[in-house]
């Protein structure tokens, strides 16, 4: 199935070579541009003209029709013929925007999602960009790479991206219209990408890559046939378990692998000792994140409304019904990140339900560099060690019969992860003369001096504190 031929979808992309996102804030303004972004398009409609960026705009932008002579003008030479034929464009006299165009970048990508509107959609549905589709770009790493794979493409927003930063891209979808839309994005924007159709891994079984990323049909429970976008077709969350067991074998030595997931949250099991054992024993070193966790009433509402069914109760109740028979308190959202490694698995799951400094890419790039170093008990040991730009001490105390007496201390970092770590008064000593000139076993020395403690021991307590404050990013 092809939405357009290449030679066709050649000429739409030369007829829309002036529409990108820069033109826009260019020509009608910033603050114009922002305030379409919100869903204000007055003072935009008011400055459209009935040049090509103006018809283009009131079509994919606002989403008003135009005569139909004037998108013959705008569209050549690409043929208003063709524009109808192939659903990009429907209607007579006036002609509306039957496919969603959306920038990403300097590329503009096509899809069945309008931007002002939820209907017409089948259970084929292709997706245009949204939420969870700018998380795993904000976090897909962007040093250059041999391959790169993107497992569940949908329009190609993610494979497009990689083809940046990739010398070679593959790209796979379960859904044919998926897969034409994909097709079509690349050609409009000048891209090669190796497409495939095929559920999940199949397409690509036995194959290595150097990055994969995946934005799958990650949502849980859902009864019924199922959206091709949204839903997995595994029990449960068994497609993120499915991607985590075969991340080692989809890896070269040193690549990683990124994708988002849903996971459940079980009364009486802990989420992240479920997650971490979806991996496999060897070869990998994983950071999941969850970024957010909402109750099953709240995650049905969400997914319901997603796909303009939020007034069918009967779903609602089977699916609510489904997850009070799992004992699922929660569901969770984030990504994981994998890493291709030599050695015994590690696992890391935590919550980040906080803001945090973007891109997230430089997060998961600061994640793996510091596990990469040697952090064994000797080399610490030994090292210098200060304390990282942007971190602050905070107290809380309390007035008492000698003056403030102090409760609470705690670490908080400006930038980065933001993170927040209590800590005991003898940790906050220590970390007091992390200046980066005295070794710590120096300083170790001289807190067995003041407590009276054997330094052996002493360290042996605050080794796995000091590990800690370095991989979270207060020690450098």
């Amino acid at each position: 199935m092809r939405l357009l031929e290449t030679e066709a979808a050649a000429r739409l992309g030369e007829a829309l070579r002036g529409f990108r996102r820069a033109a826009l804030s260019a020509v009608y303004g910033p603050e114009t541009t922002a305030a379409a972004d919100r869903g204000d398009y007055r003072a935009l409609l008011a400055r459209c003209g009935d040049d090509a960026l103006g018809v283009w705009t009131r079509l994919f932008v606002v989403g008003v029709p135009v005569p139909r002579d004037a998108a013959s003008k705008a569209f050549a030479p690409f043929g208003i013929d063709e524009a109808l034929a192939c659903g990009l464009l429907v209607g007579g006299e006036e002609v509306s925007a039957g496919w969603g165009a959306q920038f990403e970048g300097d590329r503009l990508l096509f899809s069945d999602q309008l931007p002002n509107t939820t209907g017409g959609r089948t259970r084929e549905h292709v997706l245009g960009i949204g939420g969870a589709s700018k998380l795993l770009m904000d976090a897909t790493l962007r040093t250059p790479v041999g391959s790169a794979l993107d497992l569940g493409t949908g329009c190609g927003v993610q494979a497009l991206a990689l083809a940046g930063h990739a010398s070679t891209v593959t790209a796979t979808d379960l859904s044919e219209r998926a897969v034409a839309f994909a097709d079509l994005n690349a050609t409009v924007n000048g891209a090669a990408l190796e497409l495939l159709r095929g559920d999940l891994l199949a397409p690509v079984a036995g194959r290595r890559f150097d990055l994969v990323v995946a934005n799958p049909p990650f949502v849980i429970g859902t009864p019924g046939p199922g959206w091709t976008y949204r839903d997995g077709g595994r029990e449960a969350d068994g497609i993120a378990a499915e991607l985590a067991a075969a991340s080692a074998d989809l890896l070269n030595p040193g690549g990683t692998m990124q994708f988002l997931a849903n996971w459940l949250h079980v009364a009486g099991e802990d989420w992240a000792e479920r997650v971490a054992g979806w991996f496999p024993d060897e070869s990998v070193r994983v950071w999941v994140v969850e970024r957010e966790k909402l109750d099953p009433l709240d995650y049905v509402r969400t997914w319901l409304r997603d796909s303009g069914e939020d007034h069918d109760a009967d779903q609602a109740a089977a699916w609510l019904d489904w997850f009070e028979a799992q004992r699922v308190e929660g569901v969770g959202f984030g990504f994981v990140s994998v890493r291709r490694v030599e050695g015994p698995t590690e696992v890391c799951c935590e919550e980040a339900r906080h803001s945090v400094e973007t891109p997230w890419r430089d997060r998961v790039e600061d994640w793996f560099a510091v596990r990469a170093r040697d952090l064994e008990p000797e080399t610490l040991w030994q090292a210098k060690l200060r304390v990282a730009d942007g971190v602050v001490l905070q107290q809380t105390a309390a007035i008492g019969e000698e003056g403030w007496d102090v409760d609470r201390q705690w670490l908080q970092q400006a930038d980065g992860m933001r993170y927040a770590e209590e800590l005991d008064p003898l940790v906050v000593q220590f970390m007091g003369g992390c200046n980066g000139e005295a070794e710590v076993r120096l300083q170790v020395q001289l807190l067995a001096d003041t407590y009276g403690a054997e330094p052996a021991m002493l360290y042996a307590q605050l080794y796995p504190v000091i590990r800690g404050l370095v991989e979270r990013g207060f020690l450098v």
